[in-house]
């Protein structure tokens, strides 16, 4: 029973490195086995559960779905292990190891990033990745441990736990304002004197619609876009720059807004608000590190 035991968790950290990894090459160097162990590892594992647990080509492996339930099922366990008995053996818990966290390229630029330093200076024994992504993708067979995007969650086996919501607001550059003139009411954007900036959303590949809130009256319009772009980066710059009539988080703009440099629009419409959620594998045992974060991301609105 023993040696069948130290199998199966052999077995177990041959997976979880060949989905960190993405191949059994990378597993072998990161467990310091050869490739044909890794492989063997696996197939004893396989083989105990009855399943497949990875599609293997010439290019690319990835996890059958079997083997994704399995992975979502068995990795909070050990990740709550390991935090258990190391917790056991130095009396505290740490928040330690490297952490992938696949992240909004908004959220990325001009809110964690600039605040990411207080949160690296609090637990220094930790690894961070940073990937920006547009969509979510397959959290568990891209070996990220969180994802953090803005919008409503879609239908999906991962834990989605909303974590703030921010204030949009349609906003302008003074010098967009000089030239063409200060619209006081939403609906003037569709009457074609105005020219504004259209953000192409990820997963239908058409521009947001544009929403305006005040208490529970809501207001849609189509606003003549004279622009519209996909990246977060450029859509600040070009209203930064004059170009045309945005609507922005009020979260991360603070200093825009306070030093004049952005106008905000329609103050009697000021109640529409976009929510930022997390997404993990397991709301049981969530690691020590992924709590970390999350109370950290918290914190900013608080």
């Amino acid at each position: 029973m023993r040696a069948l035991s130290s199998q199966l968790l052999e077995g177990v950290d041959g997976m979880a490195a060949v989905v960190d990894t993405r191949s059994f090459n990378g597993a072998a160097e990161v467990l310091d086995m050869s490739q044909s162990g890794v492989s063997r590892a696996v197939a004893r594992l396989e083989a105990r559960l009855g399943i497949r647990i990875f599609e293997r080509t010439t290019r690319s492996v990835r996890l059958t779905d079997e083997g994704r339930h399995f992975y979502e099922q068995v990795m909070p366990l050990l990740a709550a292990l390991s935090e258990a008995t190391g917790s056991a053996a130095s009396h505290v818990r740490k928040v330690q190891g490297r952490l992938r966290i696949n992240i909004d390229p908004l959220f990325a630029r001009f809110i964690l990033g600039p605040r990411l330093g207080a949160f690296m200076d609090s637990h220094p024994e930790l690894d961070i990745e940073l990937r920006t992504r547009e969509d979510l993708g397959d959290l568990v067979a891209d070996g990220f441990d969180v994802a953090l995007r803005f919008g409503h969650p879609q239908p999906s086996s991962l834990v989605a736990r909303k974590l703030f919501d921010t204030r949009v607001f349609a906003m302008a550059a003074p010098a967009y304002l000089e030239r063409y003139g200060h619209p006081v009411d939403p609906t003037e954007l569709e009457n074609g004197q105005h020219r504004c900036i259209l953000f192409r959303e990820p997963v239908t590949g058409r521009p947001f619609p544009w929403e305006f809130h005040q208490r529970k009256k809501k207001l849609i319009v189509k606003p003549q876009g004279a622009l519209t772009v996909n990246d977060p980066g450029t859509l600040y710059s070009t209203c930064l720059a004059g170009l045309g009539i945005a609507q922005l988080f009020e979260l991360g703009l603070e200093q825009y807004i306070t030093s004049g440099q952005l106008i905000r629009l329609f103050p009697d419409w000021p109640d529409h608000r976009f929510p930022l959620y997390a997404y993990y594998p397991s709301r049981h045992h969530v690691p020590a590190k992924t709590r970390a974060l999350l109370d950290f991301v918290e914190s900013l609105v608080r």
